[in-house]
């Protein structure tokens, strides 16, 4: 970082001098000029002050040896054992990335009773699973699993960690990168690896506009969350490789005022993330009564209802059924989009699936241009015949 440093004895005319600062950010203080929080770094006072009255510092930046770090670690999501789908992506990701520079794939696996479940990981081409065995990590404290992940870098020292974008690697990402004072890129969309060992993170900005390209040189471990359906899971092996390490950590650094009391378990419910078959209403549906013809299409094919960002806005579904880079990343057999033009931001969010279909009345909507097929034409008018051709079996 830089810093402005004042030499007050190069400055004859001070109340000038202090006028320079458009935030009024120079202060006088026992005698000394300091720049106060106010500072924009402008550098004003630098230009037009007196020569040598005012100059930038920068701080000499101690590189990290990258050759201490080496691995690329994938944080397991599990709920009880049974490991979020999100992991095998990553995993995969991983495998592509290590590959690049030669390096190995570890898994971070923490909980009770977890051992036999580990194996698992080994069909997909993990060199190591870490596993973390104890009561204590029975259930889930931000506390507990922030301890386990800072005593597994430390003494393993991955190059780079990938989370799952869940509910849990949301909150436990942030609070492992603060404590190394690493960097963290949440939502990333893309994922490299220069020579260097560097992780190149590329993530949607300033509301998908923009793909910002973030990087850490300076930073180990590297850490990114990525959402689920966004990576690609690697087909199960036919034998198990790689091994699995079991790990002591001492019971002090597990226990936190932090107790669970009750677990409620949550009512499961459908997701669009899961569906195999998607039915996605764009702006040409305006009130809940014209989404009664989307529901009947998605329950004649089993599938369930998506949305634009607009119908969201609009109260007419739930935020929860959002496709797009600032709602849910999906990849279904099939979806069928009604009346959605097609923005990057939410194609970005659907260009996966394995069959697109569109229909719209505008035949230079950019939907056409992802969808593998297309009916150009009023929605109202085409999906009650495909509704009755699907009854009929046709």
């Amino acid at each position: 970082m830089a810093k402005l440093v004042f030499h007050k004895e190069k400055i004859d005319d001070l109340d000038a001098f202090l006028k320079l600062c458009p935030f009024g950010a120079i202060e006088e203080k026992d005698g000394k000029l300091l720049a106060s929080s106010g500072c924009k770094m402008c550098k004003i006072c630098v230009k037009k002050g007196p020569t040598g009255a005012a100059e930038v510092i920068e701080d000499e930046i101690v590189k990290i040896d990258k050759s201490l770090w080496n691995g690329i670690c994938v944080y397991v999501d599990h709920d009880d054992g049974i490991i979020h789908p999100v992991t095998y992506e990553l995993i995969g990701k991983a495998r592509e990335l290590a590959d690049k520079i030669g390096h190995k794939v570890y898994c971070l696996f923490m909980g009770d009773n977890i051992k036999d479940k580990a194996d698992e990981l080994l069909y997909y081409g993990v060199d190591e699973v870490f596993v973390y065995e104890n009561k204590l990590l029975k259930n889930y404290i931000l506390e507990t699993y922030a301890n386990v992940c800072e005593d597994f870098i430390n003494k393993v020292k991955p190059c780079s960690i990938l989370v799952g974008a869940t509910l849990i690697g949301r909150e436990l990402a942030p609070k492992v990168a603060a404590h190394f004072k690493t960097g963290l890129t949440a939502d990333c969309t893309i994922l490299d690896m220069s020579d260097e060992t560097d992780l190149i993170q590329i993530r949607p900005a300033f509301g998908g506009n923009i793909m910002a390209q973030i990087a850490t040189p300076n930073s180990r471990p590297q850490l990114a969350t990525v959402r689920y359906k966004v990576m690609n899971a690697p087909e199960k092996l036919n034998e198990k490789q790689g091994k699995i390490t079991l790990c002591d950590i001492d019971d002090k650094k597990l226990e936190v005022t932090t107790k669970v009391l009750k677990i409620s378990p949550k009512e499961k419910v459908k997701t669009i993330e899961s569906a195999d078959v998607l039915v996605a209403v764009g702006r040409a549906f305006k009130t809940k009564e014209n989404l009664e013809l989307a529901k009947e299409l998605a329950d004649a094919l089993g599938g369930e209802i998506a949305c634009t960002r607009p119908l969201v806005e609009a109260s007419l579904v739930d935020a929860k059924c959002q496709i797009g880079l600032s709602g849910r990343t999906v990849r279904p057999k099939l979806i069928i989009t009604l009346g959605i033009s097609g923005s990057v931001q939410f194609c970005a969010g659907m260009n996966n699936s394995d069959y697109i279909f569109a229909i719209n009345k505008d035949e230079k909507a950019p939907i056409f241009k992802v969808a593998h097929y297309g009916i150009v034409g009023d929605v109202y008018e085409i999906v009650p015949a495909l509704i009755k051709s699907i009854k009929e079996g046709k």
